[in-house]
């Protein structure tokens, strides 16, 4: 039988989520020795669980790639840095769940009331006591990383980028403000990835995210789009080029586990110049909540 603690259980359940069906079936028969059928992408998931001596050896098997256990920890708040290696990853992640916080899983306390009968629970995003705010904060940890990471900079090695983290009609509003004011829209997946995408690989910039509570507001509406406002400062090679305010509506996908995708992305960017040579430190958001829902609709 397993011997896998609570939080381990639940951390791990939320690692495996990450996988694809094919890997999880592969997965669920190396664990069983092929011993044991499994039908679909639930039975995978508890068998894995139920043959798992220890949370070390399920993360160091070959189908837990690299980016798998990356994506959990930046989903649990925990930024590493993109060119961690497995190894390090591992250590903590075990480290993460030894200390018996998992935020991202709200399933742990219900384990614990019934220990006996736990199945797989719906996705735990989708439970109440949903908190957009942690929601906020966890999605510009793993937006910033994941955009930052293709500045061609040495010390940074691409990540997953592309079309594939917004919706097919997702629409961006980009306003730069550097002297003269210039308003782009660009409408699309496809459009809206590339554009971003040159912010940092051809612009070379790294945009720094203030997730200090007043650099970042979060906003639920009742038809399920929630609103993610950040504020922050831009840098190119090490110098502050000036500051921006993003705002991220999220919806989520149920094709594709529930998770949030990108619906609207609205960017404004101000030079130094446009500042008044203001030094900028951690920049505070300037919208208010009814001109956050405004600009997203």
């Amino acid at each position: 039988m397993s011997g896998l603690s609570e939080t381990e259980r639940a951390g791990c359940r939320n690692l495996l989520k990450l996988l694809s069906k094919s890997d999880l079936l592969s997965l669920s028969d190396t664990v069983t020795n092929k011993m044991i059928a499994v039908e679909n992408v639930t039975e995978a998931m508890e068998t894995i669980l139920s043959f798992t001596k220890n949370a070390e050896e399920l993360l160091k098997r070959k189908k837990v790639y690299r980016d798998i256990i990356f994506k959990y920890l930046a989903k649990e708040g925990v930024a590493m840095s993109p060119n961690s290696e497995k190894h390090q990853l591992v250590k903590r992640t075990l480290e993460l769940w030894s200390s018996g916080k998992v935020v991202y899983d709200r399933e742990t306390a219900e384990t614990r009331q019934r220990p006996s009968t736990q199945t797989v629970s719906t996705d735990v995003k989708a439970e109440v006591g949903f908190d957009p705010q942690v929601l906020g904060q966890q999605f510009c940890q793993w937006f910033f990383q994941l955009l930052n990471s293709q500045n061609p900079s040495p010390d940074q090695s691409p990540q997953d980028w592309g079309p594939q983290h917004f919706w097919p009609d997702v629409k961006l509003r980009l306003l730069s403000i550097a002297g003269s004011q210039q308003m782009e829209e660009f409408l699309g997946a496809e459009l809206v990835s590339l554009r971003l995408l040159a912010l940092t690989k051809e612009e070379r910039l790294l945009l720094s995210p203030n997730l200090e509570p007043h650099g970042l507001r979060t906003l639920a509406s009742p038809h399920g789009l929630v609103l993610v406002a950040v504020a922050g400062t831009i840098h190119r090679d090490g110098t502050c080029l000036g500051i921006f305010e993003q705002i991220f509506g999220l919806i989520r996908s149920p094709e594709e586990n529930n998770s949030w995708k990108i619906k609207c992305v609205n960017l404004k960017i101000r030079g130094q110049d446009a500042l008044g040579g203001t030094e900028v430190v951690a920049p505070a958001l300037s919208y208010n909540s009814s001109e956050l829902q405004l600009l997203c609709s």
